[in-house]
């Protein structure tokens, strides 16, 4: 056990997040993505896994270690629906409270078309797999940097 450190984050997850810089993403993917063939593809070319959390869980934790790209406006994106686009199931609303109290304003998850989505995915830092079982539990978050304690 780490003080501070949420226990949801076992140690090859945060190795991953410690070793990504800016600009890396990851993939935080629901049980029904094709988590282990997409991930063998991204840099680290391993699967890692949150079990037993949920999509929001598992953001609410990486996001309490990790910053999101204030640089670009698609920093935390979600899978969109196939034939709803618009629509946002509890699962994608529940991470969106993540991020928002994460980074203290709203920050609006951007969609991506379902295969446009597992494309991104495969150029991704790492995947991380949750427990989630909900339908469109597939997030990519981009990571930002941490500024100097002076600014």
């Amino acid at each position: 056990m780490l003080k501070n450190i949420s226990p949801l984050l076992n140690a090859d997850v945060l190795y991953a997040l410690k070793a990504m810089g800016h600009g890396d993403y990851l993939i935080l993917s629901d049980t029904n993505f094709p988590a282990d063939s997409i991930a063998r593809q991204t840099v680290l070319g391993e699967l890692l896994r949150m079990e037993n959390t949920t999509s929001a869980e598992a953001a609410a934790a990486i996001l309490s270690l990790m910053p999101l790209d204030t640089f670009i406006d698609n920093a935390a994106e979600r899978m969109e629906i196939v034939g709803s686009p618009d629509e946002l199931p509890a699962v994608q609303q529940e991470v969106q409270a993540a991020i928002d109290k994460a980074e203290g304003k709203s920050w609006p998850l951007k969609s991506i078309e379902r295969f446009a989505f597992y494309e991104k995915a495969k150029k991704a830092y790492c995947v991380i797999q949750t427990g989630e079982r909900r339908f469109y539990g597939c997030f990519v978050l981009t990571k930002g940097v941490i500024p100097p304690d002076a600014q």
